[in-house]
């Protein structure tokens, strides 16, 4: 197999989390999995700790891509999978710092990005969060934002 076709399935698998994430977060984090999430719908200042039930998500999504890791390292034929395990790394790593890093300031680790796109993320994640119920929230995806979201900088008092 070519470096092409590896890359490929990087770029493609990356693509997809964008559609799995949003799937999980609206049918699972907002269906029977809502007692994991509910706390990170809680203003911070209602929390306990550092760390939220919300958090476990992390570790069911490295599930699937340590699997593919495994499997496409000592399958025989099944390369092709290791790739796809990266693709999923590679989505968890952003995930975690546009949404645990940039939208909740949950480490300090750079400041305020100021783009048109990065501020159509804060507001599309702030009309998520405008619920703090399982029901009637908006905007489950990370990366893929609606247009409704982009417009003018809002001005700074």
């Amino acid at each position: 197999m070519t470096f092409v076709f590896y890359l490929s399935i990087i770029v493609i698998t990356y693509a997809a989390m964008e559609f799995v994430a949003w799937a999980t977060h609206k049918y699972v984090m907002h269906g029977f999995l809502w007692s994991w999430h509910e706390d990170h719908h809680k203003p911070h200042w209602e929390k306990e700790g550092f760390f939220e039930k919300n958090d476990l998500f992390f570790i069911v999504f490295a599930v699937p891509s340590a699997a593919s890791y495994m499997i496409g390292t000592f399958a025989e034929g099944m390369t092709w999978l290791l790739f796809v395990g990266i693709g999923i790394s590679l989505y968890g790593l952003t995930y975690f710092l546009i949404h645990d890093v940039y939208i909740h300031r949950r480490f300090k680790w750079f400041k305020q990005l100021d783009n048109p796109y990065s501020r159509a993320i804060l507001k599309a994640h702030g009309a998520h969060h405008a619920k703090a119920t399982k029901h009637g929230c908006e905007s489950f995806g990370l990366l893929a934002v609606e247009k409704k979201y982009y417009g003018k900088k809002e001005k700074q008092s």
